[in-house]
């Protein structure tokens, strides 16, 4: 992008575009508009910018093709905040998406649209009222599988279908190209077409359903293959895999270079790679004939050749999946069909098209109770953590070395091939897996509007201190598993809740919640909470979901220590008999020491608790010091500063909070005491590491960019 541009959309966001309608979309909160052959209009000048995904301040019926002006805030894509987060910006930088136009408002609409595209729209909007009539429960799902929308997803299917490691289910793929494409290709054969009329037409009706299930990496990669296959039957040749996948990975990346960042492209190009190439050197070697072993065999292949593409992208991999796929793989076509057909039907006879669905329904049902009764296992899935791009490399090197050798070694011993097999994917998976001794180190999550502290012992312990916010959804889901699955964290072995506002406990309540319906592989071992006789209904909450979740519940106060390895912590505040009801001057104040390094954790305590821990002479020199109530005015005042002498400290705030964290007063009060501030609203997630007496603290944006 222009670098003009980018100066001029961060310092003058208001903007005024012109571009045309792809598609719409209702969101949450608003009606996202995906606007493509974008202009910048700026004075007389049109800077083109792309494309762009306009979020309209008011819901309007929009044509495909429609070519609209708008005015708004024009703003980049954002990037992640947090290790392990989703990257928006390189997902829809893949799409030619490099910025966001928030409260969009229409200033002129063309009255010319592109009519098959609008059709296609209206189509797929049909077909998902079908299936939401005809469906019931399952709706959302059977929208994912035929057409591609997983906007009606609840976050509990998806989590499911995540942690059953079958997904790949609701993503338009191969399968769907393969069943519905040859499918239509053979019945207009029946009808007595030649190969290459039948093929024309089967191909383009499967790039139209291409578009219209959103022409995600998956379905482009299909319909080209799916193209280069139809036309090896019309010319009498044989079908090659690799020059197909080759010519459609060749064809993605000219329309879009960023898409070979892309997970959706990774995976998908990867899975076919794999099966075609290491699966069956996996079955020659193991000497598979059975179907149901072959089945096993691929799954377990695709899985292993997948697999740093997979920790790189969520830090963990589900090893149930191995086996569920047994089940889903060879069924999940049925649900695909009695998807399709009662969506069709059910535009004109609604009565049928429920019994046409049912079978699919039943599926889906088993593959549900399978993925909750998979959930529950402890070796569910593998939180491995993200691994070093050096780490990828030798990976492949060691799969290409038993691609290369292994098939070559006929003379020798079939048992003695399985075991340098063996040896060979044990050792390169160590290597992918395997992380250096970090020491202790303390990580602020940019979590906007409150606070989310993860602290590393040198042992490879972890606590979490805090965990919400009140303006970010979805916490636990979106930044907090993310960031302890991509640090290899399966484990917390406490969860430290300072006080119960929400904005220091939406996250955690998420988390436990997640636990106990087994949605999610990290667990926890410890939920503390300060000691009040009054507990508020929040505070309840926690506790019931800890005792859910199979977690133990401490509730401690000023004197109560906890010894984790090499690192101890002990509770300055509240004082025993407190009651709770100012939650913030009787919040949990943490010191944790770890040699002769110290941190000090503290809530949203005020001045009024500041002057009473100096009074009590609880208060030391730290080295590091997490400030309170988001660098509110109202603490961390000169005297608390004096006696504790951070050398470093940590404001978590949001960049659009209204509360004005931090303040200037406390700012200027920190510059005065000689401590470097870090604020998470300018630099991301804030990361302390001490390692052999030399600390070292960086931001995430920093660290990126």
């Amino acid at each position: 992008m222009p670098k003009s541009l980018k100066e001029w959309a961060k310092h003058a966001p208001k903007a005024t575009i012109c571009g045309e309608v792809e598609y719409s979309a209702d969101t949450q909160y608003a009606q996202s508009v995906y606007l493509k052959n974008v202009f910048l209009i700026r004075k007389s000048r049109k800077i083109p910018i792309e494309h762009v995904r306009a979020f309209l301040k008011e819901k309007k019926s929009l044509r495909a093709g429609t070519v609209l002006v708008l005015s708004g805030r024009l703003q980049p894509v954002p990037k992640p905040r947090n290790p392990g987060e989703f990257d928006s910006a390189g997902y829809y930088a893949a799409q030619h998406i490099f910025y966001n136009l928030k409260e969009g408002v229409i200033q002129k609409e063309s009255k010319d649209y592109a009519p098959w595209k609008q059709f296609l729209q209206k189509l797929r909007a049909a077909l998902a009222e079908s299936l939401q009539r005809c469906a019931g429960r399952q709706a959302p799902v059977f929208e994912a599988v035929v057409l591609g929308e997983k906007q009606d997803l609840e976050p509990e299917q998806k989590l499911l279908y995540q942690m059953g490691g079958i997904s790949h289910v609701m993503a338009i793929s191969g399968l769907h190209i393969s069943i519905l494409g040859m499918g239509l290709f053979g019945l207009l054969r029946k009808t007595g077409m030649g190969n290459g009329a039948a093929g024309v037409l089967a191909f383009c009706v499967m790039l139209s359903y291409g578009r219209m299930t959103g022409s995600s990496l998956s379905a482009l990669r299909a319909v080209c293959m799916f193209l280069v296959s139809v036309g090896a039957k019309i010319c009498g040749r044989i079908y090659d895999m690799p020059t197909a996948l080759a010519l459609a990975a060749i064809l993605t990346i000219m329309e879009s270079p960023a898409s070979i960042c892309n997970c959706a492209f990774l995976l998908s190009f990867g899975a076919v790679l794999g099966l075609g190439t290491f699966v069956p050197v996996l079955e020659e070697i193991l000497g598979v004939k059975h179907k149901i072993w072959s089945l096993l065999i691929s799954s377990a292949g695709v899985q292993i050749f997948t697999l740093p593409v997979s920790l790189y992208f969520f830090g963990e991999v589900s090893l149930a999946g191995i086996f569920l796929n047994l089940a889903v793989l060879p069924t999940v076509g049925a649900v695909l069909v009695s998807g399709s057909v009662a969506a069709a039907l059910g535009l004109f006879w609604p009565a049928v098209s429920k019994i046409v669905v049912f079978p699919g329904r039943c599926l889906l049902e088993v593959y549900e109770w399978l993925c909750r009764w998979a959930g529950r296992l402890p070796f569910c899935t593998w939180v491995a953590g993200r691994p070093g791009l050096w780490q990828i490399l030798v990976y492949y090197l060691v799969l290409g070395a038993i691609l290369l050798f292994l098939p070559k070694m006929q003379k020798k011993s079939q048992w003695l091939r399985r075991l340098i097999l063996g040896a060979g994917l044990g050792a390169a998976a160590v290597i992918l897996s395997w992380r250096p001794a970090a020491g202790f180190g303390i990580t602020c999550l940019d979590v906007g509007q409150g606070d989310a502290s993860v602290v590393k012992t040198a042992e490879g312990a972890h606590i979490l201190i805090d965990g919400g916010s009140s303006n970010k959804s979805a916490l636990g889901q979106y930044q907090l598993l993310p960031y302890l699955k991509s640090e290899g964290i399966s484990y917390l072995e406490g969860i430290f809740i300072s006080h119960t506002d929400e904005d220091h406990i939406s996250g955690v309540r998420e988390l436990l919640q997640l636990m106990g319906k087994g949605l999610t592989s990290v667990r926890a071992g410890m939920l503390v909470l300060p000691e009040w006789s009054q507990e508020p209904e929040a505070y309840k909450e926690l506790c019931a979901l800890a005792k859910q979740a199979g977690v133990s519940v401490a509730r401690v106060s000023a004197g109560d220590r906890f010894s984790l390895g090499s690192v101890s912590a002990e509770v300055l505040w509240p004082e025993a008999g407190a009651t709770g009801e100012n939650v913030n001057e009787e919040a949990m104040v943490l010191r944790l020491s770890y040699g002769a390094f110290a941190a000090l954790f503290t809530g949203d305590i005020g001045l009024e608790t500041e002057e009473r821990l100096l009074e009590k002479g609880r208060l030391t020199d730290v080295d590091f010091l997490k400030v309170a109530h988001h660098g509110s005015r109202h603490s961390t005042g000169e005297a608390f500063l004096a006696a504790v002498q951070p050398e470093t400290a940590a404001v978590s705030a949001s960049a659009s909070n209204t509360y004005g964290h931090p303040s200037k007063e406390t700012l200027e009060r920190l510059k005065a005491a000689g401590t470097k501030v870090w604020c998470t609203k300018d630099c991301g997630a804030v990361t302390l590491t001490v390692r052999e007496d030399r600390v070292r603290v960086e931001g995430f944006l920093e660290e990126e960019g």
